[in-house]
């Protein structure tokens, strides 16, 4: 099973996406401020969410301007062996992030929350590449009493 979206971020360059996908600094930026590793390939980022809570991605594929690629390494046990991709392509005016969260086992509440958040997440990508800030956590749009 797996969550999938698409986004898109008008007059910005895939270049500048990328740079949101690929680094500390852009990931902190929009996804979660606690944010730190190693994000070169075959490097570990942990992405952390209020004290220990969070995810460890391995780098898996970087692909400038075109593809980010991890495998989760550590966090909830849904997300264990999970690969999130984003695929980065331009549309005319638009830079396209299609976005795959795939491995799932099962299609648990869970992995609803998590979809809603994913694209609230890359709603603040979109927000970060266009105005120049994101809502990484803890100032993301809240949906639940989950993280």
């Amino acid at each position: 099973m797996n969550i999938v979206h698409r986004v898109g971020a008008r007059d910005t360059s895939p270049e500048a996406i990328y740079e949101a996908l690929s680094t500390i600094e852009g990931l902190s930026s929009w996804w979660t401020t606690d944010t730190h590793g190693d994000p070169d390939i075959g490097g570990t980022i942990a992405f952390r969410f209020g004290g220990d809570d969070g995810f460890d991605m391995l780098v898996r594929e970087l692909v400038p301007a075109k593809r980010v690629a991890w495998q989760v390494v550590a966090g909830p046990e849904e997300w264990i062996g999970t690969e999130v991709t984003f695929d980065i392509h331009q549309d005319d005016e638009w830079t396209i992030v299609l976005f795959e969260h795939v491995g799932w086992r099962e299609q648990v509440e869970f992995m609803s929350h998590c979809s809603t958040k994913w694209a609230t997440f890359l709603l603040s990508l979109v927000e970060l590449v266009q105005s120049g800030s994101g809502r990484p956590y803890p100032h993301e749009l809240k949906i639940s009493n989950w993280k």
